[in-house]
C-alpha cells in the first residue's frame, strides 16, 4: 500500500495494521506532492484538510487541482525552513513505524511529465534530501522510486546519495510503473534496481519492446491500483487477447479429448454389452436343442402390432432455439473480467468498482510480460514473487 504524502503514508499505515502479514505499506513524498516543499504551498487546500493524530489539520500535503497547461516555472525557489520540519517530521514516521508493516521509502523521485504539480527545481529538492535521508537510515529501506521524463537527473542524484554503482543502497529498490527506454532500463539494472512494469509499461509498441528486455531477475509486476490499468488500445492488450484466444483453445481441446474419451467408453461398453448377449443367446439355443420337442407359445399380436408400429410416425425433434440478439446489448468483451464489475453506488462485496483498476487484475500484467518475453505465465509470477520478497523481505 503506497504512501506518497503524510497522509497517504498514515492512511498506507493504518492498512497495514488492520491487515498484518497481508497488507504491507510505503512512506515517501511523491514528486507530485513535492509542493510542499515551497514556499507558496497552501497548507490546509480544502481537498487535503485531514487531520492528524493531534486533531489537528494535516500540514505536509501538496495543493490539489492544478492546470495541466500550465506548469510551474522554476524561480520561486524553496522553503528550506520548512523542508526541515518536513524531513524531520518523515523521519520519526518512518523510525517509529513496525518495520514488519512500514517496508519500503517512498514512493518518491522525479516526475517532469507533470510540472503543473511541483517545479523541476522543488521536485530535485524533494528527492534530493529524501534520499539523504534514506542512506542515513539505520537499518535503511528498500527504495519504491518514481521517474518520468527525469532519467539523467534522477541517476544523478540516486549516485549523489548512494554512490556511482549505488554501493551503499544496502536494500536495493525498484523503479516502478517504468515507462522509459531501453537503454534507460537497462543502466537501471546495471545499477541493481529493479524494474516495476504495469499497464502504462505497454501503451506502444516501444514501451512492449522495453519489457521485453527487462530481464527476469530484475522484474517485479504491478498493477499501481486504482491507475495505470491496461486498456484496449494499448499494445500490450494484443497479449491479454491472444491468451483468452489460447485458454478458450485449451479449453476446448480438452472438451474435443473428454467426448472422444466417453465416446470410446461408451462404444467399449456396447461392444461388451454385446458380446454378452451373444453369450446370452448362445446359451439359450443350447437349451433349446437340449430341449428339443418342447413347443414353445408365441406372443400373441405379435406379428400383426409390428407393422403398425413401423408405421408410426416419429414425432419431429424439437429445433433449439436461437437466442435473440438484442440490439442494445453491449459486445462482450474480448477479455472479460473475472470477476463482476458494478458502479461504485452498487458495490457489493466480491465485485470491482467499474473504471477502477484494482489489484486482483495483476494477473493481465503477468500474462502481457509472458506473452511479450515468449515464456510461461508461471515463469513471469515466480520471478516477480521471488524478487519482491527478497528485496521487501515480505512473505
Amino acid at each position: 500500500m503506497t504512501g506518497s504524502s503524510f497522509k497517504s503514508s498514515r492512511d498506507a499505515l493504518k492498512l497495514a495494521q488492520e491487515f498484518p502479514n497481508t497488507v504491507y505499506s510505503t512512506a515517501g513524498i511523491h514528486p507530485c506532492s513535492s509542493s510542499i516543499f515551497s514556499p507558496s504551498h497552501h497548507k490546509h487546500h480544502d481537498e487535503s484538510q485531514s487531520e492528524g493524530e493531534d486533531g489537528q489539520p494535516e500540514e505536509h500535503t501538496p495543493a490539489c487541482g492544478p492546470d495541466p497547461t500550465k506548469p510551474i516555472l522554476d524561480g520561486e525557489g524553496v522553503d528550506l525552513a520548512r523542508s526541515e520540519v518536513i524531513v524531520k517530521d518523515l523521519k520519526e514516521f518512518i523510525t517509529s513505524a513496525p518495520k514488519n508493516q512500514l517496508v519500503a521509502f517512498g514512493e518518491f523521485g522525479l516526475d517532469y511529465d507533470r510540472l503543473h504539480y511541483a517545479s523541476k527545481e522543488v521536485q530535485l529538492h524533494s528527492f534530493a534530501v529524501q534520499l539523504k535521508l534514506a542512506a542515513s537510515l539505520t537499518p535503511q529501506l528498500p527504495l519504491f522510486l518514481h521517474s518520468r521524463a527525469a532519467h539523467e537527473d534522477f541517476v544523478r542524484l540516486l549516485k549523489d546519495a548512494f554512490g556511482d554503482k549505488l554501493e551503499r543502497l544496502e536494500k536495493g529498490g525498484v523503479v516502478h510503473s517504468f515507462t522509459g527506454t531501453v537503454e534507460e532500463m537497462k543502466e537501471l539494472m546495471e545499477l541493481g534496481l529493479y524494474i516495476g512494469i504495469n499497464g502504462c509499461s505497454f501503451k506502444t509498441a516501444e514501451n512492449c519492446a522495453v519489457v521485453k528486455e527487462v530481464s527476469l531477475d530484475r522484474l517485479m509486476i504491478e498493477t499501481d491500483g486504482p491507475w495505470c490499468e491496461v486498456r484496449p488500445t494499448h499494445e500490450g492488450w494484443k497479449y491479454l487477447v491472444e491468451w483468452e484466444e489460447a485458454r478458450k483453445k485449451r479449453e476446448e481441446e480438452e472438451l474435443r479429448k473428454k467426448e472422444e474419451e466417453e465416446e470410446a467408453k461408451k462404444k467399449a461398453e456396447e461392444e461388451e454389452a454385446r458380446k454378452a448377449k451373444e453369450e446370452e443367446e448362445k446359451e439359450k439355443e443350447a437349451l433349446r436343442k437340449a430341449t428339443d420337442g418342447v413347443e414353445t407359445l408365441k406372443v400373441e399380436g405379435e406379428n400383426n402390432d409390428a407393422e403398425p408400429a413401423r408405421r408410426q410416425r416419429r414425432p419431429k425433434k424439437a429445433q433449439p432455439q436461437q437466442p435473440q440478439q438484442n440490439k442494445n446489448q453491449k459486445k462482450e468483451s474480448e477479455v472479460p473480467d473475472r470477476f463482476k464489475v458494478v458502479k461504485k453506488e452498487k458495490w457489493e462485496e466480491g465485485a470491482m468498482v467499474k473504471g477502477r483498476n484494482e489489484p486482483c487484475t495483476i494477473e493481465r500484467i503477468a500474462r502481457i510480460v509472458a506473452g511479450i518475453k515468449g515464456v510461461s505465465v508461471e515463469e513471469v509470477c515466480e520471478a516477480a514473487w521471488a524478487n519482491t520478497v527478497k528485496v521487501f523481505n515480505v512473505e
